[in-house]
């Protein structure tokens, strides 16, 4: 029987091995992908998508077309558990596959704890993640506009808040309608593991487009028509995107699979369980043992090569030829704030230096 390889998802982290599926084909091995969409949207043009600077074909990654033109089998289903003992994958559909080596690409989710109806969104509460979400808030609010003079609320005081923000305002400029009242309900603070003069420069430019930032306001219970502060204040909104960071995925926890403090699959260097060497995982599902990484994209992007490498070798037997992931050097933030503005910040592991703030918003790669 064909050994079988299974990958959890179609994120960044496992573009390099999707892309050369066909040599696993080749090799005599199975290939099944099991993710929920057919596509797998860029998350960090996903500010942009909702501001309508971008089509959602300009974002996307068709993971099925990709997947079933070299040989290997898609099934769009989401999976829920798996049993490391006797490696097979539960789905939510309820079909169950069997692995020899497995791979998780399985992002991460925002808790959504604090909206009404205990977790699920309701019609007009979006979660800044998954992305294609996004897509159907901009038709949303389109037609919100030109329906009356809206009150938008963001709930977060991160970047995501921030561009989130500033392209729902770009996309009001664009709807040439009912300008709305945007809010973000920062919390604790604005942007506050930033240094203050790039932190003070965004605050500047969403000020300036007439962006209230409520600092030491906390968001605890959102509904449809109100937000209730920890404070007790109630205020209005008319629609509310959660932006309160991102948690890995809970099927490793379902699993019993070792996991990290942040809840995210356990690692070691060569990207593989230490318990469990047949499996591995990329991106912000996973937590890497030897040091936190920050949950940005350039890491997934970073960990393609040494995925593909190790999955091959591990399905061919050779797990000494394991090769170890080296983080790598310092990477640049960019916040997309529509308008044609992006505020830019050079990082280095936690610590974070300004660079400037540039009149263009293009491209992106932030912390969520």
């Amino acid at each position: 029987m064909r050994k079988h390889l299974i990958l959890v998802g179609g994120g960044h982290a496992h573009m390099v091995t999707l892309e050369n599926i066909g040599e696993f084909v080749d090799k005599g091995f199975k290939v099944t992908v099991i993710a929920p969409s057919y596509y797998h949207y860029y998350s960090g043009m996903g500010p942009g998508m909702l501001g309508t600077s971008y089509t959602p074909d300009d974002i996307r990654f068709a993971t099925r077309k990709v997947v079933t033109s070299q040989g290997g089998i898609f099934v769009r289903d989401r999976v829920t558990r798996i049993d490391p003992d006797l490696k097979q994958v539960v789905t939510l559909s309820g079909n169950s596959f069997t692995y020899d080596v497995l791979s998780f690409n399985a992002g991460s989710y925002v808790p959504m704890d604090a909206a009404a109806g205990q977790g699920e969104r309701p019609g007009n509460i979006y979660p800044v993640k998954p992305i294609e979400k996004l897509m159907e808030a901009s038709d949303r609010l389109t037609a919100l506009f030109k329906e009356k003079k809206a009150v938008v609320s963001v709930v977060g005081g991160g970047p995501s808040a921030a561009e989130v923000a500033g392209n729902v305002w770009q996309l009001a400029k664009k709807t040439k309608a009912n300008y709305p009242l945007i809010r973000i309900i920062a919390g604790k603070g604005f942007m506050l593991r930033f240094v203050p003069r790039v932190r003070d420069r965004v605050k500047r430019i969403l000020a300036g487009r007439g962006i209230e930032i409520l600092e030491g306001v906390y968001a605890e219970k959102v509904g449809q028509e109100r937000i209730l502060t920890s404070s007790g204040e109630s205020l209005s909104t008319d629609f509310t995107f959660m932006a309160l960071g991102v948690t890995p995925s809970d099927i490793f926890e379902a699993s019993g699979l070792p996991t990290g403090p942040d809840r995210g699959l356990l690692v070691n260097a060569y990207l593989q369980c230490p318990e469990y060497p047949e499996i591995f995982g990329g991106g912000d599902c996973i937590c890497f043992h030897p040091r936190p990484l920050d949950k940005v994209g350039v890491y997934a992007v970073r960990e393609n090569p040494v995925l593909f490498r190790n999955l091959m070798v591990s399905l061919e037997g050779k797990r000494d030829k394991l090769e170890m992931f080296q983080p790598g050097p310092d990477y640049l933030l960019i916040f997309n704030l529509g308008g044609g503005k992006g505020g830019v910040e050079k990082a280095q592991s936690h610590l974070w230096r300004t660079d400037r703030v540039l009149d263009q918003g293009l491209y992106r790669q932030t912390v969520y």
